[in-house]
């Protein structure tokens, strides 16, 4: 059975939303959804999203009775897993059609729960206590090592952002679209060394859905899952087995690639999620798309940005377009509309892309393989 991704849309807008509420940008995001698929709520049967509201507030809030349902939490990945969890649902007959929501007042916090961390926590026991809380400080335990195990200079990491806001510069939606060189990443505020402000993701509000369903159910050009896997490492940073690379990256596009049975030359388009500068050049290597320590000079070299060879991030990412707090439903988006040829920054004859997501601080990650034909 081709499992397919029949509808998907954004919030009407992203950014600065102060007047709409967390549960509001998922409804809304629900709403255009569907209206993309060509479908109602009535042909619904399976629902899956994060957070709160959780599947069974939001089903009720649609006026769903699901047969399925999914609220895997596992962070900005959590939307990857519940592609894959979806296709894997549909494929069993426990459902037919999986509408997949997202909503996250990240900016104006409307309706949105309390930053925390509990003291008998992983974290709060045993990093809290060391002034490492927040994912500014987090992940500069990877990405300094990183740099000092590869040789990466500033300056290739901040090329990273150079390369994304070139692609948010054709993205009228984009939150920042001017163009920065990488001066203007150095001499941006330092948040926690090395990430200067502009090498960290935005905080913004918005949401997005997604239709899965079967491809006979499809009621327009569909986009196809060709592939998916999902990994987890570590609860805390810290505990990595190695700060350099992500094992959930590594195992999770493996499984990806070796279900959709496609070779990396065959993929036009890659969205990493990009948190911070850094993890989109975890993704490159990780993924095996380029050996280890090289991915900072392949972005540098241009072969990420327009015109590139491997066009990455292409909405401008979370560094550019938008990051409520957990991601990855954008990434899927961009994919779908560069599959369909929609996007804003339209990457010519994209038929294959990959997608990768990161949850927590490389705690989870999924991986999909879309396309827009079946091989």
């Amino acid at each position: 059975m081709s499992i397919v991704i029949a509808g998907a849309a954004e919030t009407d807008e992203v950014g600065r939303l102060p007047r709409h509420s967390t549960t509001a940008l998922h409804l809304e995001a629900a709403r255009n959804a569907l209206a993309d698929a060509g479908m109602t709520k009535d042909d619904v049967d399976g629902i899956a999203t994060v957070g709160n509201p959780g599947p069974i507030q939001l089903a009720h809030a649609l006026g769903i009775t699901p047969a399925w349902l999914d609220g895997t939490a596992v962070g900005g990945s959590s939307f990857l897993f519940h592609v894959r969890h979806a296709a894997a649902a549909i494929r069993a007959g426990l459902c037919h059609t999986v509408l997949i929501t997202h909503g996250e007042s990240g900016r104006s916090r409307v309706g949105a729960s309390r930053f925390g961390m509990a003291a008998d926590s992983l974290a709060g026991q045993f990093e809290v206590p060391y002034g490492v809380m927040g994912p500014a400080t987090m992940f500069t335990l990877t990405a300094l090592r990183y740099m000092k195990a590869t040789g990466l200079t500033h300056e290739q990491l901040a090329e990273v952002a150079v390369a994304q806001r070139r692609w948010a510069h054709l993205n009228p939606r984009a939150m920042y679209r001017d163009l920065i060189t990488v001066d203007d990443v150095l001499a941006s505020r330092l948040v926690a060394y090395p990430f200067h402000l502009l090498e960290c993701c935005l905080v913004t509000d918005g949401g997005g859905a997604l239709v899965v369903t079967s491809a006979e159910r499809a009621r327009r050009s569909p986009v196809h899952l060709l592939g998916s896997g999902e990994a987890a490492e570590s609860p805390i940073i810290s505990q990595m087995e190695d700060f350099t690379t992500s094992k959930a990256f590594r195992l999770s596009g493996e499984a990806a690639f070796a279900e959709a049975k496609i070779s990396h030359d065959e993929v036009d388009h890659l969205m990493v999620y990009d948190a911070f500068a850094h993890v989109p050049i975890y993704g490159l290597e990780d993924l095996g798309f380029v050996g280890r320590g090289e991915a900072g000079a392949f972005i540098a070299e241009g072969h990420t940005s327009p015109g590139g060879r491997l066009p990455l991030n292409t909405n401008g990412g979370g560094l550019s377009y938008t990051h409520t707090g957990m991601y990855g439903m954008f990434a899927i988006q961009e994919a779908v509309r560069q599959l369909r040829g929609e996007a804003a920054a339209q990457v010519p004859d994209a038929e294959v892309s990959v997608v990768l997501g990161n949850g927590g601080m490389f705690a989870s990650a999924a991986t999909l393989v879309l396309a827009n034909r079946l091989p």
